[in-house]
């Protein structure tokens, strides 16, 4: 079940008190359900995988959708409830559906969205396993992609085929910060009668809501800033209750890629501290950038803040003001071996580091580095990777909290002796 306007069901299940105008800190803090009569003030964590009813007439409405209620946790449970009533409060929109992973979200939007013969355009710049399951796993099932540029519009536009049903965007990219015009790309797939996808993950809602700019469907991936401590894997599709009871929890319920109740409550729990920490990190990110960007070893730095990037002045107006907490940068290389092309310039930048975590993942109070084009786009092929600009010599760091001298310090090591 997603968050939702009250009920038309009979039953129904209550919402917390708060004022129609609450901002948006005030519901990372409070939105989810009200306490039970044991009176928490922490959220309750529901580990139960049933629900028991009072009598087999009731048990069989509330199967039948009849009567809102908690009946299963692989679709409906009261902590996973609350995890998605205050992701949807934080977004802007009217429901939420969460799931067992990011992958998972894309993976049931797909599934609840198209089918075979239906035609999607998306980004290339998209996180390497969203160009994977879009373009393999769904490619089997005859569900077809074309991949354009992820600012171009008038190829978006070019890509548009009769069966276009879905247009799939990420902004900013993983890893090189692109940004996409989200109110121009929801004209585009409108005019057309498709919907709009854009998943949210690296900005998160505290620095842009991209329902407000047209989007019908804001994808995330809780294991990154939602939950912001690397803590627990969790998806999940924000849209309208229409799509979320009607066409996305149907598919929930016969497939099963359900959020665990306690990694819901994590997520719900991480919520709380998002904003604080998105500006706290995106602060200390633009100071690395800054820095990255005059030293003599870089050849290139991504990142939304930077006046030098292409789309700086889109990103400021979409992203509140704010570059996010995540720098990619190029490493000069005077690599003799021609297919070396910078990435033993980088693997050296990376190992010297010892308090950045060498990990892929991204959205943690640790800073991260990777090197996305033998991680996270490890799977793609060069050709891939060449064509969604990721280099060999690229590094990406997700900035943490930790005091920004330190990662400063940390990476001139590395820097300082290529």
């Amino acid at each position: 079940m997603g968050a939702d306007s009250p009920s038309t069901k009979k039953g129904g299940i209550p919402r917390v008190e708060l004022p129609a105008d609450a901002r948006l800190d005030t519901l990372a803090v409070r939105e989810g359900l009200p306490a039970t009569p044991w009176g928490e003030n922490s959220e309750a964590l529901f580990l139960t995988s049933s629900f028991v009813h009072p009598d087999a007439a009731t048990a069989a409405r509330r199967f039948a959708n009849e009567e809102e209620a908690f009946v299963y946790s692989r679709f409906s449970n009261p902590t996973v409830m609350m995890m998605e009533r205050r992701l949807a409060a934080l977004e802007g929109t009217e429901a939420c559906i969460a799931t067992s992973s990011g992958m998972s979200a894309i993976m049931l939007l797909v599934m609840g969205l198209l089918k075979s013969g239906d035609h999607v355009v998306c980004s290339r710049s998209v996180f390497g396993s969203t160009i994977k399951l879009l373009q393999g796993e769904f490619g089997k099932f005859g569900v077809q992609t074309t991949f354009v540029s992820q600012t171009d519009l008038t190829e978006w536009k070019d890509a548009l085929r009769p069966n276009t049903r879905l247009l799939f965007a990420e902004t900013p990219t993983n890893p090189l910060t692109e940004v996409c015009d989200v109110a121009a790309l929801a004209e585009i797939a409108h005019g057309h009668g498709a919907l709009l996808a854009v998943d949210n993950c690296f900005a998160s809602p505290a620095l842009q809501q991209p329902a407000k700019m047209g989007a019908d469907f804001i994808i995330h991936s809780g294991t990154k800033y939602l939950d912001g401590q690397g803590r627990v894997i969790a998806g999940a599709i924000c849209a309208s209750t229409r799509f979320v009871d009607e066409v996305f929890t149907p598919v929930m319920r016969s497939v099963g890629m359900s959020l665990s109740p306690f990694n819901a409550w994590v997520v719900l729990k991480g919520m709380e501290t998002l904003s604080v920490r998105m500006k706290a990190q995106t602060a200390s990110a633009a100071t690395l950038a800054a820095w990255l960007e005059a030293h003599p070893a870089i050849e290139r730095v991504f990142y939304p803040g930077l006046k030098s990037h292409p789309q700086h002045e889109l990103a400021m107006r979409q992203q509140g003001g704010q570059g996010g907490a995540v720098v990619s940068f190029i490493v000069r290389s005077d690599a003799e071996r021609p297919d070396d092309r910078g990435r033993s310039a980088a693997f050296h930048v990376i190992d010297q580091t010892t308090i950045c975590s060498i990990t892929a993942n991204l959205g943690d109070t640790k800073t991260t580095i990777t090197h996305p084009a033998s991680t996270s786009h490890g799977r793609l092929t060069e050709a891939q990777r060449q064509a969604a600009g990721i280099t060999q010599g690229l590094i990406r760091v997700a900035v943490g909290l930790e005091d920004i001298e330190d990662i400063r310090a940390d990476l001139a090591r590395g820097l300082n002796s290529l």
